[in-house]
């Protein structure tokens, strides 16, 4: 990982040279500046943005007594979003292209879908590998939470079960 982070700096830094010497290094800086304060922008419209969405779920009916509230609109990826913003605060093109790329709704959906997926296919294959306080821990966590909101009813009943195959199980 160290050597990835270093061939990803060193490239960023020669990427600031290459336009620096076609055009001019006040436009460079120019370039620097607006990806700073357009990610910190975005940084804190996420973070307005989750801090809304937290309240209307602890105004949910049942929030109080732990009851799992549905997570309302569009607060699935509020994480992608700031992180797309935090990426265009470091300086450099590539950063501000995958930042760029994350603050865009239609992909910042398909790429959390897509990390979502390899996600849960990794811990289907390493179970093992979702030790107490380690990240596959905390997005197991976070699926079993998934569950319950889609089991939430509408009347603030929480239906919680398993479904058993009768023919599958006899054969057992």
């Amino acid at each position: 990982m160290p050597l990835v982070i270093a061939a990803w700096a060193v490239l960023e830094i020669w990427l600031l040279t290459v336009v620096a010497s076609a055009t001019s290094g006040l436009v460079v800086l120019l370039c620097i500046v607006a990806g700073f304060v357009f990610g910190a922008a975005a940084v804190k419209r996420a973070g307005r943005s989750a801090w809304r969405n937290l309240a209307a779920t602890m105004q949910q009916p049942g929030a109080e007594q732990g009851a799992v509230a549905p997570v309302p609109a569009g607060g699935g990826r509020t994480g992608l979003h700031m992180l797309g913003g935090m990426l265009l605060i470091i300086p450099g093109f590539v950063s501000d292209a995958v930042g760029l790329l994350l603050l865009f709704p239609p992909t910042r959906k398909l790429i959390g879908s897509l990390a979502e997926r390899a996600a849960a296919r990794s811990l289907r294959r390493h179970p093992a590998a979702a030790d107490p306080g380690s990240l596959g821990d905390l997005f197991q966590q976070a699926q079993q939470a998934g569950e319950q909101t889609r089991i939430h009813r509408p009347d603030g009943k929480v239906i919680q079960g398993e479904v058993v195959d009768r023919d599958r199980h006899g054969q057992d």
